[in-house]
């Protein structure tokens, strides 16, 4: 994997903070580690208590200024809330990273077969939780001149059978972030289709994983995206990989 060189914290400078949600495993820790190696401060959170608790450790071991690990579910506005003054107590914010969701009913259904439940309660992770965090933090945000990084997929713009559900929160985060970036000038909104990776997620989803990009790889894009902050728009974490005999990772 190619990683471009580390920004080493120097005394004297202001640490960066970030608060990045599904941060216990796959692309979410990964883009934590990169930021860790930094220096920046995270705020993490995920569900699963003693899975953040581990990701927590190792970003200490990495290099992090300071870790905070909050368990809960992102769609609680409790949740939510403590996230955001984690964010306040350590001084301000200057990214955040919406990158927990879930895939809704599992095996993938037709349309057709839908239940509607199961997309209400994806559509309250994958979408509103995402925008209701974005208002929490959103002064933070404007202060620091931050951004936020919304992860989406492919499966948002393309039309994959079975995967309309999944993919109708994504396509509706995506046009929430291309609204918020028309409307907050002062900060960078990116919404990244990160393409198919090798997590559990597209595991649960029935696809073979075999020759899906490393989550760590992907994770190594955003760290470049962050670090030399294009404006506002979509964005494929395929086309932010170096190439590599002359292809694209």
């Amino acid at each position: 994997m190619c990683r471009a060189p580390p920004r080493p914290y120097r005394r004297g400078m202001t640490r960066e903070t970030a608060l990045i949600t599904g941060a216990s495993r796959g692309l979410g820790r990964a883009l934590a580690g990169e930021l860790a190696r930094d220096g920046w401060n995270l705020i993490i959170d995920a569900r699963g208590g003693a899975a953040l608790a581990a990701a927590a450790t190792e970003l200490s071991g990495l290099g992090a200024g300071t870790v905070a690990a909050i368990a809960g579910d992102v769609g609680d506005a409790a949740h939510r809330a403590a996230l955001a003054r984690a964010a306040a107590a350590a001084g301000g914010l200057d990214l955040l990273v919406n990158n927990a969701s879930v895939l809704g009913t599992v095996p993938l259904p037709r349309l057709a077969d839908q239940p509607l439940d199961d997309l209400a309660e994806a559509f309250r992770i994958n979408t509103l939780a995402p925008l209701a965090l974005i208002q929490a933090v959103l002064p933070a945000l404007r202060e620091r001149r931050g951004a936020v990084l919304n992860v989406t997929s492919d499966a948002a713009v393309e039309g994959y059978p079975t995967w309309g559900g999944y993919g109708s929160t994504k396509a509706a985060l995506e046009q929430l972030s291309n609204v918020l970036a028309a409307e907050e000038p002062g900060i960078a909104v990116w919404w990244v289709d990160p393409g198919e990776m090798r997590t559990d997620m597209l595991r649960d989803a029935g696809e073979d994983v075999s020759s899906a990009t490393p989550p760590e790889d992907v994770a190594a894009a955003l760290r470049r995206l962050v670090g030399d902050r294009p404006g506002s728009g979509r964005l494929r974490a395929a086309d932010l990989m170096p190439a590599v005999d002359g292809r694209t990772r």
